[in-house]
């Protein structure tokens, strides 16, 4: 089953709009609960890594269960 380059190009791209997602979401929360910007960047930092390797692993575990 051949899976077309624009597919995969719009589902990279979708994870990485998600991924941007959850560290602005976990920025805004930290602000809001008082800490500072390097601290606030640091955990956005922190969910976006963890949102892509959970993408990657995600794709990893499919991409077994379809090979």
């Amino acid at each position: 089953m051949a899976v077309s380059v624009a597919i995969v190009v719009l589902a990279t791209a979708l994870i990485v709009v998600v991924a941007l997602l959850a560290g602005a979401v976990a920025a805004k929360l930290a602000r809001l609960d008082g800490a500072t910007y390097p601290t606030a960047l640091t955990r956005a930092a922190a969910a976006f890594a963890a949102a892509l390797t959970l993408a990657a692993a995600v794709t990893a575990a499919l991409s077994s269960l379809y090979a």
